[in-house]
């Protein structure tokens, strides 16, 4: 089939719509592995493996100027080409893609979610924000004075490695539950993450909104603590509480002066919907509490993004720069404060005002949209094992490798969509039959028209993907048996897990030292940061 032509945009035409503030979705296509290796600030990266997965939550608006690159693998025409067929008017590839970008003199940033930690280490420079390195942290763990260590991570990134003692308090949560946590202003405060950035921002936020205490971040955070040669936990599950009435009020009176001198501004839910009903622009609904509250109920579209996470992950969520988003909690603090980070970090963002739950009418958890298919054939799990039993039947699993390693189908080949771009059929096992499967199957399913038209064999879709089989009681594989390519799925993060070696997070460390520099190298940031004297 003959590849579409499509149109070009040049560095200096995205440049161009990042200092005007217009609105640009910059789409990587690769495998976040070589995402992490390279790519603009701005960049997001979306594989093309898992396109429309993701595609119509992160880029929701068909008219969004849509730029697509790779480093030539040829990825990003095929990945034009699904959005065109999706109904994207206004898709275009970047004129020499990655090559193209750093020989017009682009900067390039490595690793992922740049913005965010850029902008973290801006505050941190402006804001001179308080820190203690680990060896003071753990004597003043030892010395019996009131101190208590507030964990700014998600919940499952501290149940890995956390500080001895150390409460889990997600970063949008700080402000709204440190005075019952702390409750004397003699207590000494630690906010720590893994690294740097969560850590100078959750700080930073509770001492914006004026918390008395003496607050520090843990410099460095967890990758800190494990370089002085201290011992971390594992497993804990200390959580916040509930609020107060008297600490949520001060929280959500400190929150929204705060978010006034950010210049957030406050709009009621008629003025939602009627951003919601126009299509000139593109507009993000998050819902910043979290996940329990979310759950009970929530408003109607509403995507659960806890207020920390999207602050340090602005980049996966919020794809378009340029886009407007929007904020939503009852209790207010948690919406006003990430909503001042996202100011502070050059998006127009507002925050639903005297919203209650009585306006949340929609429940349960949230779910992806995704383009519509055709009904496909399927087999049950016990079909499945059947075809398996008699041979001739190859299955294929779509899943993450870290899923596919950790169990699966006997015999099942691990790839990702995007080979049978690159290689066709070429890569793949052969067999009278294909059964295509992921862990439930909602991927697997994009992969059946491309899959059939390669092979020229039936391809059918495990019912239920690998949960199914599992549920099923029938036999699981484990580790790296049959992977047609590298496991490049993922980038794996210095500053996750428990087995990284101290060079791979010492140079994490110094990576984010220099952030500044690329920045100003740059110049497209936009970033404002609130100072003490501002």
């Amino acid at each position: 089939m003959a590849k579409q032509s499509l149109p070009l945009r040049h560095y200096s035409d995205i440049r161009y719509a990042l200092l005007q503030r217009q609105e640009t979705a910059l789409l990587d296509v690769r495998e976040e592995a070589y995402y992490a290796e390279g790519h603009p600030l701005f960049a997001a990266n979306i594989p093309l493996s898992k396109l429309e997965l993701e595609i119509i939550n992160r880029v929701p608006r068909l008219a969004t100027p849509v730029t697509l690159y790779d480093n030539g693998e040829g990825l990003a025409q095929a990945a034009a080409e699904r959005l065109i067929a999706l109904g994207y008017s206004n898709v275009a590839l970047l004129a020499g893609g990655l090559q193209g970008w750093i020989e017009a003199g682009g900067e390039i940033f490595i690793d992922v979610n740049s913005p965010s930690k850029a902008f973290g280490e801006l505050v941190e420079s402006r804001a001179h924000t308080p820190s203690l390195p680990a060896q003071e942290v753990h004597a003043l763990l030892q010395s019996g004075e009131p101190v208590v260590v507030l964990d700014s991570r998600r919940f499952d990134e501290y149940q890995t490695m956390s500080i001895p003692g150390g409460i889990s308090v997600p970063g949008a949560e700080l402000v709204l539950r440190v005075r019952d946590l702390a409750p004397s202003p003699e207590t000494k405060i630690i906010v720590n993450c893994a690294g740097r950035t969560r850590s100078i921002i959750g700080t930073q936020s509770l001492v914006n909104a004026g918390v008395r205490n003496p607050i520090y971040a843990l410099r460095n955070g967890t990758i800190g603590w494990t370089l002085a040669g201290l011992a971390l936990d594992h497993q804990q599950n200390r959580r916040y509480g509930e609020v107060s009435e008297t600490a949520q009020l001060q929280a959500a009176r400190s929150a929204r002066k705060v978010a006034d001198r950010a210049g957030v501004r406050q709009i009621t839910l008629a003025d939602l919907t009627a951003l919601r009903q126009q299509t000139q622009r593109t507009v993000y609904l998050f819902d910043v509490r979290d996940a329990e509250e979310y759950a009970a109920g929530h408003l109607p579209g509403a995507r659960h993004v806890p207020g920390g996470q999207l602050v340090q992950e602005t980049d996966h969520y919020a794809s378009v720069r340029g886009a407007k988003i929007v904020l939503v909690d009852d209790k207010k603090a948690r919406a006003d404060m990430s909503a001042s980070w996202l100011a502070q970090m050059g998006w127009d963002v507002a925050v639903v005002d005297n919203v209650s739950r009585q306006d949340f009418i929609e429940h349960g958890d949230w779910k992806p949209t995704v383009p519509p298919l055709p009904a496909l054939p399927e087999v049950e799990p016990a079909g499945l094992a059947a075809w398996l039993e008699a041979g001739d039947t190859q299955v294929l699993d779509f899943t993450t490798s870290a899923n596919y390693v950790a169990g699966h189908i006997p015999g099942a080949s691990w790839l990702q969509r995007s080979l049978l771009t690159r290689t066709g059929s070429a890569a793949l096992p052969s067999a009278e039959r294909y059964v295509v499967t992921c862990g439930s199957s909602l991927l697997a399913r994009y992969a059946v028209e491309e899959l059939s038209a390669l092979t020229q064999k039936p391809v059918t879709v495990l019912k239920g993907g690998n949960a199914a089989w599992r549920a099923a009681g029938l036999p699981i594989q484990q580790g790296e048996t049959r992977l047609l390519q590298p496991r490049d799925d993922r980038y794996r993060r210095p500053y996750e897990g428990t087995d990284n070696a101290a060079s791979a997070m010492q140079a994490y460390l110094d990576w984010e030292y220099g952030l500044i520099s690329q920045l100003d190298r740059d110049g497209t940031h936009g970033f404002n940061v609130l100072t003490p004297s501002a």
